[in-house]
């Protein structure tokens, strides 16, 4: 496999990112190219959205993890719950962080779909997955049926779920917080991202198309 490829004349090389494949940018010489000291990724070439990570995150590519690994106990589960249960596929994004941030709500209930793409301004990336999933509860109108939430944040099913301890974003936390005492049964659902879930790369489209 060749591991370097040249698209819109700048070099990329196939690596990995938090189990995923990725291509990154790279100088004429093969050294990272960077960009307020990160590395500037894609999940696709043709893919418009670029991303800046730690240098320190990125790892071989050998050690990405294979297709159809992850996941695969939640996403069986996911399938056993889709008669009169609210599914929600949540994603913020941002062009720096922060930066300009977009949000995406992917909704369906039963055979109704609902997808929701907005701009919300300067932002975190952080605040922008929180507010996703603000958006989303706030979309709702109906309190007594199971509600599945899928995100692929640590962080906010950690604020959200798992009692993490933060000094940032407090309102904001306790606004969803608030919002999640209305329903009968809101189950967080953790997705990895950019693995071919339809549902959350139709998130991720709604949340980075925002920002454009």
């Amino acid at each position: 496999m060749n591991d370097y490829k040249t698209h819109e004349n700048k070099l990329w090389k196939r690596m990995s990112f938090k189990g995923n494949k990725v291509w990154v940018a790279m100088n004429k010489d093969k050294s990272f190219f960077t960009k307020e000291n990160k590395l500037l990724i894609k999940y696709g070439l043709d893919q418009n959205y670029e991303y800046l990570i730690k240098k320190e995150n990125i790892r071989p590519v050998a050690e990405a993890i294979p297709k159809g690994k992850h996941n695969k106990i939640k996403e069986k589960n996911r399938n056993n719950h889709d008669i009169n249960t609210i599914h929600i596929y949540t994603d913020g994004a941002c062009s720096g962080n922060p930066g300009p941030a977009g949000i995406g709500v992917y909704l369906k209930y039963n055979n109704k779909v609902k997808k929701i793409s907005e701009y919300i301004g300067i932002a975190t990336n952080n605040i922008a997955e929180l507010k996703a999933i603000k958006r989303a509860l706030e979309e709702l109108k109906k309190f007594d049926i199971p509600i599945y939430i899928y995100t692929d944040s640590s962080y906010a099913l950690g604020v959200l779920t798992k009692k993490w301890k933060t000094k940032a974003n407090l309102e904001l936390i306790q606004d969803i917080k608030k919002l999640l005492e209305k329903f009968k049964e809101v189950n967080f659902i953790k997705v990895k991202g950019h693995v071919g879930i339809k549902e959350n790369e139709i998130a991720d489209t709604l949340a980075t198309s925002a920002i454009k």
